[in-house]
């Protein structure tokens, strides 16, 4: 409800709390509580959240300082749970390989070329024209689990994904090529199937039916390092996997996994290590310097930082009471009587006995202190000594009427007013 300015006569104001004048005692406010106690409750009721925001804070800072060595995100090379490849990076890397973990098509692109290794582990969020880039790369790709638009764009359409079936016991891979003889008998997924007609030499291992385990390629040098060279007049080998179990760690020991992966993965001294993020959408190694993949600009992180501060400070300034009400000017005039009518209803409808007897007693207090030409700023004392020697009366019944405790009920509240007025009478007569 809003104060107006205007009206015949002004409501009764409360004064700021006076102390109680009597020695020893603790200042009362209208509604029997001090400065003291009032600041505990509002410590009592604010602790808690003050306590949650500080241990939220604490963990912000904890998980900022000190992030996690490792990940629970599947065959990523630094998740040693039973879905990652840790284990598999671990060897590779008491070899001699450099095994280099990324999570972006664009990374991949720009750290992989002639001369190196790049492995794609499953990813269905891949973009067909990611995966066009996939295969525009200089190195030599290793594709294990990949989707169908996948394997036909790495493989140049030689090699489709077909219904997969898994064998009932380990086999043996039936072809000629190193990795394959190395791992002997295996038991994986056997969903590549050869496309007929597309011109190309592909090596089939662990076959069964129309599909195999592994299919092996040598296509034409791309262009697309990390130089943009050639390899002038040297075969890239492409090699798909459809099963890519063979990287966990809870499988990498079963039958011939390990050394199939190690012959496929070590060839190289540098291995390019892609697990997808599934925001990303880059398509070439330009694109590297750019924030995590995802469809916003690379400013919108800070923007959003930025948004979130302003937030922040705006719910903070709102929520924070900067001082009393403002008075303002009423579109119509409202009487001082009505005013003051509704604050009593308000009161009593509250039981707010002590904030009423606080209203008359202020306003008691300044008109005794006008009445016999005091300031405003009289301290308690002054003005119990003053009404005291107009009045006859003791300071200790003064401070009593003008300071003391607040009523009880409705009853003592209008005791006090009757009170009130007849001290004030005496001051007046005298």
């Amino acid at each position: 409800m809003t104060v107006g300015t205007s009206g015949p006569t002004s409501p009764p104001r409360a004064a700021p709390a006076e102390p109680d004048a009597r020695p020893g005692a603790a200042p009362v406010i209208g509604d029997g509580t001090t400065g003291r106690t009032r600041a505990a409750g509002r410590w009592r009721r604010a602790r808690w959240a003050a306590l949650v925001l500080a241990l939220l804070a604490l963990v912000v800072a904890v998980l900022a300082v000190s992030r996690p060595a490792t990940s629970t995100t599947p065959y990523a090379p630094d998740n040693p749970g039973p879905a990652g490849a840790r284990a598999l990076a671990e060897v590779l890397g008491r070899q001699g390989v450099d095994v280099r973990y990324v999570t972006r098509v664009g990374d991949a692109l720009a750290a992989a070329g002639p001369g190196t290794t790049l492995l794609v582990t499953p990813a269905p969020f891949l973009l067909p024209e990611q995966a066009d880039a996939l295969a525009g790369s200089g190195a030599d790709l290793v594709v294990a689990g990949g989707d169908d638009p996948l394997v036909r764009a790495v493989s140049d359409g030689a090699v489709g994904r077909a219904p997969a079936s898994l064998p009932p016991e380990p086999f043996a891979p039936r072809c000629d090529l190193p990795a394959a003889r190395a791992a002997g008998d295996l038991r994986l997924s056997t969903g590549l199937q050869v496309v007929p007609g597309s011109g190309h030499d592909v090596t089939r291992c662990w076959p069964a039916g129309d599909g195999a385990s592994l299919a092996h390629l040598a296509l034409p040098p791309a262009s697309g390092g990390a130089d943009g060279d050639d390899a002038a007049g040297e075969a890239r080998d492409v090699t798909l996997v459809d099963d890519p179990s063979f990287l966990r760690n809870d499988t990498v020991l079963d039958d011939g996994d390990a050394a199939l992966a190690l012959w496929l993965l070590g060839t190289h001294d540098r291995l390019v290590w892609l697990v997808q993020d599934p925001l990303d959408v880059t398509t070439s190694g330009d694109e590297a310097s750019a924030p995590t993949g995802s469809v916003l600009p690379s400013w919108a992180g800070v923007v959003g930082l930025w948004a979130l501060l302003v937030a922040v400070v705006a719910a903070v300034w709102r929520v924070r009471r900067l001082g009393p009400v403002v008075p303002e000017e009423l579109p119509v005039v409202v009487r001082a009587s009505e005013t003051t009518r509704g604050r009593g209803r308000l009161y009593r409808r509250s039981r707010s006995a002590g904030h009423a007897a606080a209203g008359l007693r202020a306003a008691t207090a300044d008109r005794l202190a006008r009445r016999l030409g005091l300031a405003r700023s009289a301290d308690p004392t002054a003005l119990t000594d003053a009404v005291g020697r107009a009045t006859g009366r003791t300071a200790r019944e003064i401070a009593d009427l003008l300071y003391g405790p607040p009523p009880a009920d409705d009853d003592a509240l209008a005791a006090l007013a009757r009170r009130l007025d007849t001290l004030e009478s005496e001051v007046h007569r005298s």
